[in-house]
């Protein structure tokens, strides 16, 4: 992807892509988003890098850092309503992590577990039904090793239903 570089109205150059954002930025748009945003800082040390409210209080915008990482939160409104999301984060003690999110009022949809693909996954579900998949990766699995590994997990699914 080309990046070009903008003027901005001082004739100063500038980042299309703004420093400490990546391609892909997740935006949730939910009711309430200052408890939203509370609940990241508890589950996931989540950081307030801004946040800009309307006169009525709501968070027109808010941006919080988790680990390298920027989301996006706003309160829904007319125009934009609220809408659920599936996230997935990569940390460094997926088990931790898991255990503070509970703690931070998450619910458990799946316990740690090790997966063939070589990450320990767990998921949990915040009160606006945003689920936050959370990862360490603990193994580098090559293919030929995956390939084997996904027959054995099919086959066992199968036998499971």
């Amino acid at each position: 992807m080309e990046q070009t570089k903008k003027s901005n109205p001082k004739g100063k150059k500038v980042d299309p892509i703004p420093q400490g954002y990546h391609t892909v930025t997740p935006s949730l748009m939910v009711s309430q988003a200052d408890m939203l945003i509370e609940f990241i800082k508890k589950a996931f040390d989540g950081e307030v890098t801004s946040i800009y409210k309307s006169e009525d209080g709501k968070i027109m915008h808010a941006t919080v850092k988790i680990g390298d990482s920027i989301v996006m939160i706003g309160d829904a409104n007319e125009k934009y309503g609220p809408m659920s999301s599936m996230l997935h984060l990569y940390v460094n003690d997926c088990d931790k992590v898991y255990q503070q999110a509970l703690k931070a009022k998450g619910s458990s949809i799946r316990e740690p577990i090790n997966e063939f693909y070589g990450d320990r996954t767990a998921c949990v579900k915040d009160a606006w039904d945003n689920q936050w998949w959370i990862s360490t990766h603990v193994e580098d699995v090559d293919d030929e090793e995956m390939q084997k590994r996904m027959k054995e997990f099919e086959a066992h699914a199968q036998e499971v239903q």
